[in-house]
């Protein structure tokens, strides 16, 4: 599983970083998605996508 987000486009809404702690987080200075790791173990493969859903900017991919 390969992870991107387009922080330019990000809300801050912080919704990916609830739902997927291990993958995303949120820069405290600029309130936008951090990316912690772009290849997730598949472990987190349910929470990745639950965070696509969540986002209200859709500034999350997930690539094959």
């Amino acid at each position: 599983m390969r992870v991107s987000v387009d922080r330019d486009l990000c809300i801050g809404a912080g919704n990916c970083a609830l739902t997927a702690p291990a993958v995303f987080d949120q820069d405290a200075e600029e309130a936008v998605v951090v990316l912690l790791t772009d290849s997730p173990p598949e472990s987190e493969g349910p929470a990745v996508r639950q965070a696509v859903e969540r986002c209200p900017a859709a500034v999350i991919r997930v690539l094959p």
